[in-house]
C-alpha cells in the first residue's frame, strides 16, 4: 500500500552522513503519515494496526524488504482486499474513525463512487453539495486502487511493440496506443486472466462493467510506462540522441515509489521508444531505494548497447555525486530526472533538497523535475527562480500518467495525476550584463 500517493511528495535529504540522514533527515512517508493524523485522527495508526505493524518503523522496514508479507496478518487474497479498503473507512464530513462511532459497522458507503464513507445519513447529506463535484472521477479511482494489483502480479502492462513512428512524432497517449498491435486482444487477455477472476472475487465489491475495466488497464498503462516516457521527452527536450553514444540518466530522490517491486525490464519502452540506442543506464538515487533486482552498482563502463541497464545507489545524491562519479565508479549523467521533488511542500523538505539542487545548477546539468498539479508547478517554480535557476521551460506532460489519484485524508478534492507537468532546468540563470546572453526561446 502506498499512503497518499496522490498528495505526500518525495524528498531528498539534508547533507549528512547516510546513516544519519536515515534515521534525522525528513521522510516522506513518515511526513505522509504524519499529515494523515493531522487530517483524520488516528488514521495512520489504524494503517498500521491494519497491517498488524506496532510503529512506523515496522512500515518502513516492510518498504525496504526486511519484513515478510506473512507478519502482515493477511492470510487470503480477501483479507488482502479488505485490509486496504479498511484504510479508507472513515467519514468524510466529520472525519470520525469506526471505533468512534457507537456501532462501527453504521459506517456506510457512497453507492455511486464506491469511495468514500460516511458515519450517517446527516453527514451525507451535509457532504453531498461537495461530493458530487468529485464523485465520478472517484470512482475511477476506486477502480484503479483495486486494478493497480494487475502491476505487482505482472499482467500489466501488456507487452508492447517498437514505436513505428519517431519519438518526436508521438505527441501522447493517444498516439502512442495507436502503435500498440492487436490492443484488444492484449486488452482481452489481462480481463480474462486469473488474477483478474481473483479479483472480484474477493475485492468486496461488485465487478464492474468490461467498458470500465479496459479504462482502468489503460490508465493503468499509462502509470505505469509514464517515468520511462516522461525520461524519453527530457533527451528530446535537451537534444540528447540515444542514437549517437550511450547514455546514462540519474533518477534523484528516487524512493519507493520508483524502486518497489521494480524489474530490470521495466523502463524497456525506452529501447522501443528508441530502436537502434547506443546504451542506457538508469540509476537510482535516494536514501529509500528499497533492497531488490535493481539494488546493484552503477556500471563503471558504458551500458550495453541497445538495451536498458538498472543501478541503484541507496543515500543521498550529493554524496553519491562526491564519492561514486567524482571518483569514476559511476558515469556523469546525461540527464537528471526527479519525479515529484517535493521540495515546495514544507521548509524541511526544500533544506533536505537544497545541496542537491545547487549541485544540478552549478555543474550546469540537464535536469527534468515532474510535479502532480498546476499548484505545485507554480510553487516549485518559484522557489527554482528565488535559486537563480535557468528554468529551460515548463509544461504540460504529454506523458503525464492517465490515472486520477485523491488526496486520502481529503478525496472530495481535484485529484492529482503522476508527472502531470514538467520543469526543464540548465545550471544557473543568466543575468543581463554576461559574458554568454541566452537567445530568449
Amino acid at each position: 500500500a502506498q499512503p497518499n500517493a496522490g498528495a505526500a511528495p518525495k524528498t531528498g535529504r539534508s547533507k549528512k552522513a547516510p546513516e544519519e540522514s536515515v534515521a534525522r533527515a525528513p521522510d516522506v512517508d513518515s511526513l505522509g503519515f504524519q499529515a494523515m493524523d493531522r487530517n483524520v485522527p488516528g488514521l495512520s495508526h489504524v494503517i498500521l494496526q491494519k497491517l498488524n505493524m506496532k510503529s512506523y518503523e515496522d512500515y518502513k522496514s516492510a518498504m525496504d524488504g526486511r519484513k515478510s508479507g506473512s507478519d502482515f496478518g493477511i492470510r487470503t487474497y480477501f483479507d488482502m482486499f479488505q485490509k486496504m479498503e479498511d484504510t479508507f473507512k472513515f467519514c468524510v464530513e466529520c472525519k470520525k474513525l469506526p471505533d468512534a462511532l457507537p456501532d462501527p459497522k453504521s459506517l456506510r458507503r457512497c453507492k455511486r463512487c464506491q469511495n468514500v464513507y460516511y458515519c450517517g445519513v446527516a453527514c451525507q447529506r451535509a457532504n453531498w453539495p461537495m461530493h458530487k463535484k468529485f464523485c465520478k472521477k472517484l470512482k475511477l479511482v476506486a477502480l484503479d486502487r483495486l486494478v493497480e494489483w494487475l502491476i505487482f502480479t505482472g499482467d500489466i502492462p501488456f507487452p508492447t511493440d517498437t514505436w513505428t513512428k519517431p519519438a518526436w512524432d508521438v505527441k501522447g497517449w493517444e498516439d502512442w496506443f495507436s502503435m500498440q498491435e492487436q490492443l484488444e486482444e492484449k486488452l482481452g487477455a489481462i480481463m480474462a486472466g486469473r488474477y483478474m477472476t481473483l479479483l472480484w472475487a474477493n475485492a468486496g465489491k461488485p465487478r464492474p462493467e468490461d467498458t470500465e475495466l479496459r479504462e482502468s488497464i489503460r490508465r493503468l498503462v499509462t502509470d505505469f510506462h509514464s517515468r520511462p516516457l516522461t525520461i524519453g521527452l527530457g533527451l528530446r527536450l535537451f537534444g540528447i540522441d540515444p542514437l549517437t553514444r550511450p547514455l546514462t540518466v540519474h533518477v534523484v530522490g528516487a524512493s519507493h515509489v520508483e524502486t518497489l517491486n521494480t524489474r530490470l525490464t521495466d523502463y524497456d519502452e525506452l529501447t522501443r521508444m528508441f530502436p537502434g540506442h547506443q546504451g542506457m543506464e538508469m540509476v537510482m538515487v535516494g536514501v529509500d531505494v528499497v533492497d531488490g533486482p535493481i539494488m546493484r552498482p552503477p556500471l563503471t563502463t558504458l551500458a550495453p548497447r541497445g538495451s536498458v541497464y538498472l543501478s541503484s545507489y541507496k543515500g543521498l545524491y550529493h554524496d553519491f555525486w562526491e564519492s561514486q562519479v567524482e571518483t569514476k565508479l559511476a558515469a556523469r549523467p546525461d540527464l537528471v530526472v526527479g519525479f515529484h521533488p517535493g521540495f515546495h511542500a514544507c521548509p524541511d523538505l526544500l533544506a533536505g533538497w537544497l545541496p542537491t539542487l545547487l549541485l544540478l545548477r552549478d555543474y550546469r546539468l540537464p535536469v527534468l523535475f515532474t510535479v502532480y498539479s498546476e499548484q505545485e508547478l507554480k510553487a516549485s517554480l518559484q522557489i527554482l527562480v528565488e535559486l537563480e535557476t535557468h528554468i529551460v521551460g515548463y509544461a504540460s506532460n504529454p506523458f503525464a500518467s492517465l490515472r486520477p489519484e485523491q488526496v486520502y485524508s481529503s478525496p472530495n478534492k481535484p485529484p492529482v495525476y503522476c508527472s502531470s507537468h514538467y520543469i526543464a532546468l540548465l545550471g544557473a540563470e543568466v543575468l543581463p550584463g554576461a559574458e554568454e546572453l541566452e537567445d530568449d526561446d
